[in-house]
């Protein structure tokens, strides 16, 4: 993945779950299809298979579905 492709997605708490993020960023319509990404082996986390929907995502923390793009989490303080 290029860096210059990757979005840069903004929260504001330490930490967000993957499928929350996912839902949060408007990239998936709910937590749901996560489920179904994860279990095609679409998703990955920098650079990574994911397997849990559920995992925690951190600042700096980049995430990418194939055939849809990348983003990265970023920690902003409210």
């Amino acid at each position: 993945m290029n860096i210059e492709n990757i979005e840069n997605v903004k929260i504001d708490t330490a930490e967000i779950q993957l499928d929350q993020f996912l839902k949060w960023a408007g990239i998936l319509p709910s937590c749901g299809e996560t489920k179904i990404l994860i279990e095609e082996r679409r998703i990955r986390r920098n650079g990574e298979v994911e397997s849990a929907r559920r995992r925690k995502l951190h600042d700096g923390d980049i995430i990418e579905i194939e055939g849809l793009g990348a983003w990265k989490v970023v920690h902003e303080e409210g």
